[in-house]
């Protein structure tokens, strides 16, 4: 019996300790990141209802000016809920969080266009209802959609376009709100593999040729591992920022790279053992 609870006090040990390590490297990181802030999260924790148990917990993190930022975890782990949070769709139970440049563009899973109005008029509705004169609009709803390589297909309706040409358009909508923060909630989960990574290099192309601040939640890790500048690891409930990895942006960033499945296979090992001590 005394050998079983000193085992099981030095496993608790061990994880504490493992805690320790993992956080004091999470703020080393966080302090070595250079540049304006364009978001600032301070001390963030998040319950539904004074009742329910935590969501996410002391959240500290900043996102500098034209960062790409991936979010990861588990199903449930808080992710949404944190981009819900910066978007300003739900408020933080205590702490902080501010978006130096006011507010962000919000993109979803699902890409949710109109579907009586053809793709460019979905993206002048954004123009609209941001302020933009009507002469200006169509000829500024045509360059975004330029932008995303759907020119061709200004005036199809939603039901004409593929899954990949729709997100393509919704993407289109969000960069014509013109907020230099784009929050981007699992936008290619629903769609094949191959599109998929046709769509990562055009987001990618389109965040350095705009210079966007991204958050891009998933929990593909290959997904992150090809996008990210930034990939943070997020525990399961409470949600915390729990390990980070640094990407340059001169290794090879293509999705069958083995950089990236190096990359890949590393964060999955982390992101088990994540779960494991959550199941544990």
């Amino acid at each position: 019996m005394t050998a079983d609870i000193t085992t099981a006090d030095s496993a608790r040990a061990d994880s504490a300790r493992a805690d320790s390590v993992r956080a004091d490297s999470v703020s080393a990181r966080a302090d070595s990141v250079k540049g304006p802030a364009a978001i600032r999260i301070e001390s963030l924790g998040k319950r539904f209802t004074p009742a329910a148990p935590l969501v996410l917990d002391d959240i500290n993190l900043t996102i500098r000016a034209g960062e790409f930022v991936c979010l990861l975890g588990a199903s449930g782990c808080g992710k949404s809920t944190l981009l819900d949070i910066i978007a300003g769709l739900e408020r933080p139970t205590t702490g902080t969080v501010t978006v130096e440049s006011g507010s962000a563009a919000v993109m979803f899973q699902e890409s949710a266009l109109f579907p009586w109005l053809s793709a460019s008029r979905n993206v002048e509705l954004a123009l609209k209802l941001r302020g933009v004169p009507r002469e200006r609009r169509q000829s500024e709803a045509l360059e975004l959609l330029d932008l995303v390589n759907l020119a061709d297909a200004a005036q199809k309706r939603p039901h004409e376009l593929s899954g990949g040409m729709r997100q393509r358009v919704a993407l289109a909508r969000s960069l014509a709100q013109d907020r230099k923060v784009l929050l981007m909630d699992e936008p290619f989960a629903a769609l094949d593999a191959i599109t998929r990574d046709l769509l990562h290099d055009e987001l990618e192309r389109v965040w350095r040729e705009t210079s966007r601040t991204i958050v891009f939640v998933t929990h593909n890790v290959r997904e992150a591992a090809r996008l990210g500048q930034r990939v943070l690891l997020m525990s399961s409930r409470p949600g915390r920022i729990v390990n980070e990895w640094h990407i340059d942006d001169r290794a090879d960033r293509r999705s069958e790279s083995a950089e990236v499945a190096r990359l890949g296979d590393e964060i999955t090992n982390q992101l088990r053992q994540e779960i494991r001590r959550n199941a544990a």
